[in-house]
């Protein structure tokens, strides 16, 4: 039986989700690996998304709570606002008490990923901060550490992503994810998805 991992994500202009997209491009180089997009519900109303300038949102499914417990490991990505998750991402998490209460997601190994405005923008901060949700639910921080390699120390162009996970800078909106910032989100994928075959394998 394949290995399932669940890219779950909130992506309001885009940066994210191109991440998204090559995490489970990294997944799925995984022998054996399920790798699966979904995206968490809007709580904002298409009036006020309107004046934000935000694009129609892609036709990625939207998961709800309980889909989580079909998954063997997760990679949650979401922007930053003030150094923490975006509230729709939180609002999604808040909605999964039942799954907190008959513990299905203890043990399943999850990572995390991001965008931020600004290089001291949360590029840490919006990882950490996220790190209480995964407690109480009992499941395994994955963070990529310096498995990367050269590209964990790239000191000549502006990157985003940490030991943390991927990530990217947004800028102003017009900065787009860099090769190296994809390269990054793939090796995340892979990274996870291995972690989590090998954990699933030893059950």
């Amino acid at each position: 039986m394949a290995t399932k991992v669940y890219i779950v994500y909130y992506s309001m202009y885009g940066h994210v989700e191109k991440l998204a997209e090559e995490i489970k491009k990294g997944a799925s180089s995984v022998e054996g690996v399920e790798a699966q997009l979904w995206q968490v519900p809007e709580t904002l109303p298409e009036e006020v998304l309107g004046k934000m300038s935000a694009p129609p949102k892609s036709d990625v499914p939207i998961i709800t709570p309980s889909e989580l417990a079909e998954a063997d490991g997760f990679v949650f990505g979401f922007p930053t606002r003030f150094g923490m998750m975006a509230a729709q991402f939180k609002a999604f998490l808040d909605a999964t008490g039942g799954l907190w209460k008959s513990q299905q997601l203890a043990g399943k190994p999850a990572g995390i990923f991001f965008s931020t405005g600004s290089q001291g923008g949360g590029q840490e901060t919006t990882a950490l901060t996220a790190v209480t949700q995964l407690v109480h639910h009992g499941m395994i921080f994955v963070p990529i550490g310096y498995t990367f390699g050269a590209g964990m120390f790239e000191m000549e162009k502006v990157k985003g992503g940490s030991p943390y996970g991927a990530g990217t800078l947004a800028g102003d909106g017009s900065r787009q994810p860099t090769e190296l910032e994809l390269q990054q989100a793939f090796h995340q994928g892979k990274h996870i998805a291995a972690i989590t075959k090998k954990l699933k394998g030893g059950a």
